[in-house]
C-alpha cells in the first residue's frame, strides 16, 4: 500500500501537484467494460463467416503493411516530438498501469478523433485537430480512452472495421454482402466499446468534470468559455438519463448510419449513470479486480447483459445472420477473384 501511495504522489508531483491520481496497480481490464460492449461482441461473433471474414482481411493485408498504412503520414511522439503530449501520454499510461507504451502518432487532421490500430502490435493515431481543441487535460482523456481500447483488445476489431469500411467504399470484390453483414456488426459493436473506453479514460483523469467538458468540445466544436456551459450540456444528457427506451431508440437508429461511435449527449449519460451506481468511486478507491484475478460477478452480470441484449437485438442480429447464410458464397467468391 505504501508503494502505491508513493507512486500516486508521484503522479501529482509531475502533474505539478494539481490533482492526485491513484495509480491504477494491475487493473483488470473488465473493471471499466460496459456490459453491452461484452455482449454486443459476442452477438457479432455468432454471426455465419464472421471468423472467416476476420481471417482472410488479416492474411490480405498483414501485420506490415497496416502499420505502414496507418502510420505513414503521421509523426511519432516522443520527448523529442510533441514532448508536452508525450509527457501527458506517459502519464495516462502510468496512472492505468498499462503493460508496456504503445507507439503514438501525430497525424495533420483536422477532425477531432483518435484511433488505436494494429494486430499484434497495437498503437494509437491522434489527429492534430484534437490537440487544437482540447485542453492538455482533456486531450489525456482521450489517450487514455485510446489505452483502454488497447488493454481491452479492441485494437484488431476496430482495425477490421476501419478496413472494411475503406474498402466498402472503395468498391472492392473483398467485400461481398457476408462481410457487409459482419462490417454492420462490427459497427453494433464499435459504438458499445466507445462506452467502455469512456470509463477508462474518466479512471486515468479521476475528474469527471474533464471527461465530460471534452466531450461538450467534440460535440460542440471549438468555442470559447464563455460560449458553452458544461452544467447545460449535463442537463441535456440527463434529459436523456430520465427516458431509457429514448436512448435505446436512438442506439437502435444508429445501426442503420454506419457511425462506429455512440454520440456524446449519450456518452455523457452513460457515464453519469456509472458514475451513480458507485463503481467509479470504488475503483478509485483501489476496490478493483487485478489483472490474472477471477471476478465471478462480473461474468454474472455479463451473462445477464448479454441476454438483455441479446433480446433487445433480435430483429438487429437476425438480420445480419440471415445476410451472412445467403451471402458467405458470394464473400467467398469474392475473394478468389
Amino acid at each position: 500500500m505504501a508503494d502505491e501511495q508513493d507512486r500516486t504522489e508521484g503522479a501529482a508531483e509531475e502533474n505539478g501537484g494539481t490533482h492526485s491520481k491513484r495509480i491504477l496497480t494491475d487493473i483488470a481490464p473488465h473493471n471499466w467494460e460496459h456490459p453491452a460492449d461484452k455482449a454486443a461482441l459476442q452477438a457479432l461473433r455468432r454471426v455465419p463467416v464472421f471468423d472467416e471474414v476476420l481471417k482472410k482481411i488479416f492474411g490480405f493485408f498483414g501485420e506490415k503493411p497496416v502499420r505502414l498504412a496507418f502510420q505513414a503520414d503521421a509523426v511519432r511522439v516522443s520527448d523529442k516530438q510533441f514532448p508536452e503530449v508525450y509527457r501527458l501520454y506517459k502519464e495516462a499510461l502510468r496512472t492505468l498501469d498499462a503493460p508496456e507504451e504503445y507507439p503514438l502518432f501525430m497525424s495533420q487532421t483536422p477532425m477531432v478523433n483518435a484511433g488505436a490500430y494494429g494486430m499484434d502490435q497495437p498503437f494509437i493515431i491522434l489527429n492534430s485537430g484534437t490537440r487544437i481543441i482540447l485542453s492538455d487535460e482533456e486531450l489525456q482523456y482521450v489517450m487514455a480512452h485510446e489505452i483502454g481500447h488497447i488493454m481491452s483488445d479492441h485494437v484488431l476489431y476496430k482495425t477490421m472495421t476501419v478496413l472494411l469500411i475503406n474498402l466498402a467504399n472503395m468498391g472492392f470484390p473483398v467485400v461481398g454482402l457476408a462481410a457487409r453483414a459482419v462490417l454492420v456488426g462490427l459497427l453494433e459493436w464499435s459504438r458499445k466499446s466507445e462506452l467502455s473506453c469512456d470509463r477508462a479514460g474518466l479512471l486515468a483523469m479521476q475528474d469527471p468534470e474533464i471527461v465530460m467538458s471534452a466531450m461538450l468540445k467534440m460535440a460542440g466544436g471549438p468555442t470559447s468559455q464563455d460560449e458553452t456551459n458544461l452544467a447545460e450540456f449535463i442537463i441535456q444528457a440527463d434529459e436523456y438519463r430520465e427516458s431509457g427506451d429514448v436512448a435505446d431508440q436512438v442506439f437502435k437508429v444508429l445501426n442503420v448510419l454506419g457511425r462506429t461511435h455512440p454520440f456524446h449527449v449519450l456518452r455523457v449519460a452513460e457515464l453519469r449513470d456509472w458514475i451513480e451506481t458507485g463503481e467509479y468511486d470504488r475503483i478509485v478507491r483501489g476496490e478493483y479486480t487485478r489483472r490474472g484475478e477471477p471476478d465471478p460477478a462480473y461474468q454474472e452480470d455479463l451473462k445477464s447483459a448479454a441476454s438483455a441484449y441479446a433480446e433487445d437485438a433480435k430483429d438487429f442480429l437476425d438480420s445480419i445472420t440471415g445476410a451472412a447464410k445467403r451471402a458467405g458464397s458470394d464473400f467467398m467468391s469474392g475473394l478468389r477473384k
